[in-house]
Formats: structure tokens, sequence, C-alpha cells
């Protein structure tokens, strides 16, 4: 039985989602569902904050994933 350091374990940790991120990259934008899904919400709440211009379609109709990460942020502040 080995014992493993906090240090070796973040580092396998980080090892393993890098891997992860090159199976399945995110992508650069989403649509309403997606962001949805993503932020925990429904819909609904996602066709309310582009509304009140809480967040942004592009040309596409897409939300890109910066405004996401944003609004994760936010939440998580």
């Amino acid at each position: 039985m080995s014992i493993v350091t906090n240090e070796e374990l973040v580092q396998v940790i980080e090892r393993a989602v890098e891997r992860a991120m090159e199976r399945h990259p995110r992508p650069t934008q989403v649509n309403m569902k997606q962001a949805a899904e993503m932020l925990n919400v429904s819909p609904m709440t996602i066709t309310r904050m582009v509304r009140a211009g809480k967040l942004k379609l592009n040309s596409c109709g897409l939300i890109p994933i910066g405004q996401i990460d944003a609004a994760l942020d936010a939440r998580y502040a």
C-alpha cells in the first residue's frame, strides 16, 4: 500500500481532467436549452435572462460559453 500526498493526488486529478477535456472539448457556444442545463435553471429562465440583457445571443442565436462562465462565476462569487 502506497501513501499519496495531496500534491500527487492533485496532479493525478489534473491529468485526468485534461484527458477528459481532450476527448470532449468545451463548445464555444451553446443553445438556450444547453445553457439552461449548464446553469441548472429552466429554459424559461434563460429566455428571461436574454430579454433582460444578462445573456446575449450571437448572430447565430447561440450563447457564447464565456457568458455561461461569467454567469456561473457571478452565482458563486
